[in-house]
């Protein structure tokens, strides 16, 4: 009792309770999947948008954070935006400085970086927020950032709600070298699988960083309903 009151106090079996609320939070997020194909990376993200006055595009989960590299977000926009901000600077500074892009690692390490250190300080909460980074170097990537600052990279995985089960349907669908077409109907049928029979096409977002053109690009809402 009382250990979840500061950051800097570890409870008697050695855990930091406010990082486990934060995950907690991200946890109750809208669920974003992100599947790696033979030439690039795709993400998917449900917005679940509950009032009938928001106009849809205001809504951003999937945001563009350097010309060959995007995010997904799961948890609390907020931290996501301030997150994603600072990962547009420090791409910006590194092209203006070496005059190349950023390696997509280099920029998700940062972002770690930062979700680590308010981990520690009194005074700071974590961030309540997720991301799944992808991008294309020299070859096709996909991270989690998970509120602890810890980062893996992936071949499919998701965050936010029942996500556990999204990724269990991954684990038994992902195959090696699959075109961009079948990522997308592995990544959608995965999203349906996490919202249960909620699932809305109108509400679903998505977007590509393909190896030709090492470029961001958002997936027409054609090519989403089909």
């Amino acid at each position: 009792m009382g250990y979840d009151r500061a950051i800097t106090v570890f409870s008697p079996d050695g855990r930091l309770l406010q990082v486990e609320y934060a995950k907690e939070t991200v946890n109750q997020g809208t669920p974003a999947i992100g599947v790696t194909y033979k030439d690039g990376v795709l993400l998917l993200v449900d917005k679940r948008i509950l009032e009938k006055l928001v106009i849809p595009e205001s809504v951003e989960k999937i945001i563009q954070v350097d010309e060959h590299i995007g995010a997904a977000i799961s948890g609390l926009p907020s931290d996501g935006r301030v997150l994603v901000d600072r990962a547009q600077q420090v791409a910006q500074n590194h092209k203006t400085i070496y005059d190349e892009p950023i390696d997509t690692k280099s920029l998700v390490k940062d972002i770690c970086d930062q979700k680590q250190a308010f981990t520690q300080y009194g005074g700071m909460r974590p961030y309540g927020v997720s991301l799944l980074v992808a991008g294309v170097d020299d070859k096709p990537h996909l991270y989690m950032t998970e509120v602890s600052g810890i980062f893996f990279e992936l071949k499919a995985g998701s965050i936010g709600e029942n996500s556990r089960e999204i990724t269990n349907f991954l684990d038994k669908n992902y195959k090696e070298g699959m075109t961009f077409e079948e990522a997308l109907k592995l990544a959608k049928k995965a999203l349906m699988k996490g919202l249960d029979g909620k699932f809305d096409e109108a509400r679903v977002e998505g977007a590509f960083v393909d190896m030709k053109s090492k470029k961001f690009t958002q997936i027409e809402k054609k090519m989403l309903k089909n």
